[in-house]
């Protein structure tokens, strides 16, 4: 899934200190990203397990410079409204976080059988699921939710697997264009999904976890309007929004704590608020001064504050995985391959990790698509000049340039111009590169547009599109080559330098239709190649680390996506 905060750093991404950075501090409390797990309980039961000390009431502050760009079920893919999404979305699946681990568990439905020829899951939903309204979830609601993934030129931003591993996922268009009658999803009685497959998918218990997958009623269906006023299955329901600045939350009265597994509702509500300064919002949360000794502030923590966690400012810090790589993109369509040896060549890593604030508390310097976190990661030695970190060579840069007659090739990119930060780094990126013998065109866009301009790949940039950062879907190589890799991941919009490769496709298609224990290191070779193409320069495997007021309970991470666990949350008092 796409990652957020760099979003707002303008590297598509969190942080990461380079190996010069003076703000890495060296400390064992930074900790490395370990592998995850892949386990399931198929025969977890609500109601979730207590958290120790845990206590009802009061109303949680949420804080963020970056701004979720839609709660619409369909259209979530970013980690922030992800995360968020899983107090409002109830999903056939869902991830329980046990140690520190995600352990895959039942939640609308059970995990699922799949047929003999592997073409078929069958899914039993549990009964006496509600919306927020009172009325009953209808395994008709699942099914249409589903169909409603495929109006992907509406809800470009959602995840799409499903085009291509549906049956008929390729050609049918959703609901809106071609009706409800689609071949992949049937319903049987009241309790019964199949989903059926154009081939097999082994994963898609874990992919049945993203909020595309909750209930809509067709007939509550507002179609681009529904973002605003989403139904709630979660413990949680909208109260009021206003979009690209806040969100309150108010208890979901019809959320049954016994049958759901993972979820709590210690909290009467949250109060979310973004583009704050994060810098500013982050020290105020640690002097948790009045209402801010309720709050939270989950952008990555910046590099300034780390003296002040000694003592018992310790105990704010909330530190855990994320499955994160985060990269700034190369358009291989529109940047010849040189062009792109020469553009890693005066990359400024180092200088623009110090000016966003970064440090070893939230990454680790990248050098391969995927994160130590993913099973199949193979530290290999990295591509020339794909290491994450150095100041850059200009001049070398720009001999590569004149060797191939391309001094003078324009190079462009959207950034938010709205905050201090963002404006730095994209300067810095771009005196760089102009050193090098490159015509840059930096375009400033808004905090609000910004991911969707970023997201348009037809729009007239050749750098620095998004996903700027990919999060593991779920703990396996499955969830970063088919979707980023393959050449329908441009149409699908989510490619990481719009690789359009039908050797390549096969290739990738081949190793996913392996069983686990197969494929796991045929994707750490395919690693590697792809990194030679350099569609993007990587910038740092993305790790958890923010802080919290003194009044916020027990924090613990979510490593599905490298954020706060807002579904066990509480305050102290």
């Amino acid at each position: 899934m796409a990652a957020t905060a760099a979003v707002a750093l303008g590297l598509a991404g969190c942080s990461s200190p380079s190996s010069n950075n003076d703000s890495s501090n060296g400390s064992s409390d930074a900790g490395k990203i370990t592998t995850q797990s892949n386990a399931t309980d198929p025969n977890a039961k609500g109601p979730a397990k207590e958290i120790p000390g845990a206590r009802p009431g009061g109303v949680l502050n949420v804080q963020a410079q970056t701004t979720p760009n839609t709660f619409d079920p369909t259209d979530i893919y970013y980690v922030d409204s992800n995360q968020i999404g899983k107090l409002l979305f109830r999903t056939p699946t869902q991830f329980d976080i046990r140690d520190g681990k995600p352990t895959l568990v039942p939640d609308l439905t059970d995990l699922g059988t799949p047929s003999a020829d592997k073409l078929s899951w069958t899914f039993k939903m549990q009964p006496g699921i509600k919306y927020e309204d009172g009325t009953e979830v209808k395994v008709e609601d699942l099914a249409y939710a589903i169909k409603r993934s495929f109006a992907h030129d509406i809800y470009v931003n959602g995840p799409a697997y499903q085009l291509s591993y549906f049956k008929d996922g390729d050609k049918y268009k959703g609901p809106y264009k071609d009706g409800t009658t689609y071949a992949g999803v049937e319903t049987q009685g009241t309790d019964t999904l199949i989903i059926h497959l154009a081939t097999p998918f082994q994963d898609l218990p874990f992919y049945m976890t993203f909020p595309m997958f909750t209930p809509i009623p067709e007939a509550k269906d507002t179609k681009q309007e529904y973002k605003n006023k989403p139904l709630a299955t979660g413990p949680y329901k909208f109260k009021s929004y206003q979009a690209g600045s806040s969100l309150v939350l108010e208890k979901n009265t019809n959320w049954d704590p016994n049958t759901d597994p993972a979820r709590h509702q210690y909290l009467d509500g949250y109060n979310f608020q973004w583009g704050v300064d994060a810098v500013k919002s982050q020290t105020a949360v640690l002097n948790s001064n009045g209402q801010d000794a309720n709050a939270i502030n989950y952008d990555v923590l910046d590099a300034t504050l780390i003296p002040q966690l000694t003592g018992e400012k310790k105990s704010q810090l909330v530190q855990g995985e994320s499955p994160c790589t985060i990269v700034w993109q190369l358009d291989s369509r529109k940047i010849p391959l040189e062009v792109r040896k020469a553009i890693a060549k005066a990359y400024p890593n180092d200088q623009i990790w110090k000016a966003a604030g970064l440090n070893d508390y939230v990454a680790e310097p990248a050098s391969t698509v995927m994160p130590p976190s993913v099973p199949g990661y193979e530290k290999y030695t990295p591509v020339a000049d794909l290491t994450g970190t150095g100041a850059g060579d200009p001049a070398a840069a720009k001999a590569m340039l004149e060797a191939a007659g391309k001094v003078g090739f324009e190079v462009s990119w959207y950034f938010d111009n709205q905050k201090p930060q963002t404006q730095q780094v994209s300067q810095i990126r771009a005196d760089a590169l102009t050193k090098a013998g490159f015509k840059v065109k930096p375009i400033g866009t808004s905090t609000a547009d910004l991911r969707t301009k970023k997201g348009d790949y037809d729009a007239p940039v050749n750098m620095g599109q998004s996903p700027g950062g990919w999060c593991s879907d779920w703990p396996s190589g499955g969830s970063w080559f088919p979707v980023l890799f393959r050449s329908q991941s441009i149409a699908e919009g989510q490619s990481w330098g719009m690789l359009s490769d039908k050797a390549l496709d096969k290739e990738i298609n081949d190793i996913a239709n392996l069983p686990a224990e197969e494929s796991t290191a045929k994707w750490a070779a395919l690693d590697k190649k792809i990194m030679e193409q350099y569609i993007a320069v990587p910038q740092y495997y993305d790790k958890l680390a923010v802080v919290k007021g003194t009044n916020v309970g027990d924090t613990t991470g979510d490593p599905t996506m490298g954020m706060p666990n807002f579904s066990n949350m509480y305050l102290k008092s």
